[in-house]
């Protein structure tokens, strides 16, 4: 009798090795998709030295103009996806309204007419950005 009570015992054990899989297949997966988080549009920034932006800033507003002098937005639809002067008013006032104090941002390609970047700020200003700043690419760091 004192035996079969023995082997009744509950195990005191926890089998690890199912969960060291989960842990592997969740590595493999996040060391696949970090690379593809940076989405966006390839521009060749010119350089300078300046100032970096106060990372305490939250989701700013990044206008993009490639080399072709299209005009992209990291907000309201895809940021992959050229947009004209209208839809990038709109949208810029539509941000602009719900957070007046957005940080606005000009990635412009080098290559780009230098008009192109004008042109692209005066439409935010006419979206009601008060102040905008221009993105570059450290000395050195840029291709």
């Amino acid at each position: 009798m004192a035996r079969q009570r023995a082997r009744k015992r509950p195990m005191s054990e926890i089998n690890v090795v199912p969960y060291i899989d989960v842990m592997l297949v969740l590595l493999v997966i996040f060391m696949i998709t970090a690379p593809l988080l940076n989405q966006g549009i390839e521009v060749d920034l010119p350089q300078a030295d300046a100032e970096p932006v106060d990372e305490t800033q939250q989701d700013p507003l990044v206008l993009t103009v490639d080399a072709e002098g299209q005009y992209f937005l990291n907000v309201g639809g895809d940021p992959e996806q050229a947009i004209d002067a209208e839809t990038l008013v709109l949208r810029v006032a539509a941000v602009l309204r719900q957070r007046p104090r957005a940080t606005v941002l000009v990635r412009g390609d080098a290559s780009v007419d230098y008009g192109q970047v004008v042109a692209a700020m005066s439409l935010l200003q006419q979206a009601g950005a008060a102040r905008v700043g221009l993105i570059t690419e450290p000395f050195g760091e840029g291709g």
